[in-house]
């Protein structure tokens, strides 16, 4: 969204801004769907956390995938409680944007899930997606539970494997690690490319397909 450059280096705890102790605010209900913003998964529903740049572009991905009940906007992997949309841009809060996805596994798996991600932006960046530059728009993958944990580090591997073997020669940056606390957005930006439809989205692959794994649990 912001294209001037941004600090490339994460901030310490000791450094990152102080935050809030309360959230922000957010929208009250999704603009696609109704359903509430803040709802829980509903019972046999999983949640995932994607980081793959800017959020407006990558929310629309999964929102229009079947099996996605909710989609809802955030920060997440940082230092700053609580932090402001201002606050993250300044790349002192170490938070990147982040999409959660609370989806139905029995019409969506996971690893779909997954492969979705790593085919809808370039996980090889580093700290950018394009010409979105600063720590916030790192790739980053968060697992809520320990299936999910090994089905991403075995795609994400195979992935590297397979980018290699297309003639990319830098590998994939990829954050990987158990889901932190995920700070919703402000509201404006929740489901901004619904309200805004011709509105700037960096999302972009790199042309390389992610084979599926053998299917299993999640």
């Amino acid at each position: 969204m912001f294209f001037a450059r941004k600090p490339a280096v994460l901030p310490t705890r000791d450094t990152a801004l102080p935050g809030r102790s309360a959230p922000i605010g957010t929208a009250a209900a999704h603009f696609v769907n109704g359903r509430p913003l803040e709802a829980a998964a509903p019972a046999g529903f999983d949640t995932a956390v994607f980081g793959l740049g800017c959020f407006w572009g990558a929310e629309r991905v999964f929102w229009q995938t079947k099996g996605v009940w909710l989609t809802r906007v955030g920060y997440a992997g940082g230092f700053t409680p609580n932090p402001t949309y201002e606050e993250v841009c300044s790349g002192q809060t170490g938070h990147t944007e982040v999409v959660e996805v609370i989806y139905n596994p029995a019409e969506v798996t996971f690893a779909e899930l997954v492969k979705l991600f790593l085919e809808s932006h370039d996980p090889t960046q580093g700290m950018r997606q394009g010409n979105d530059v600063g720590t916030q728009y790192r790739s980053a993958l968060y697992w809520t539970t320990p299936a999910q944990e090994q089905t991403a580090r075995e795609m994400v591997g195979t992935y590297n494997a397979e980018l290699a073997a297309a003639g990319h020669r830098a590998s994939v940056t990829t954050e990987l690690a158990p889901c932190p606390d995920v700070y919703l957005a402000e509201g404006y930006h929740q489901q901004y490319l619904a309200k805004n439809p011709h509105g700037y989205c960096g999302i972009g692959g790199t042309g390389v397909s992610c084979p599926l794994p053998p299917v299993r649990a999640q």
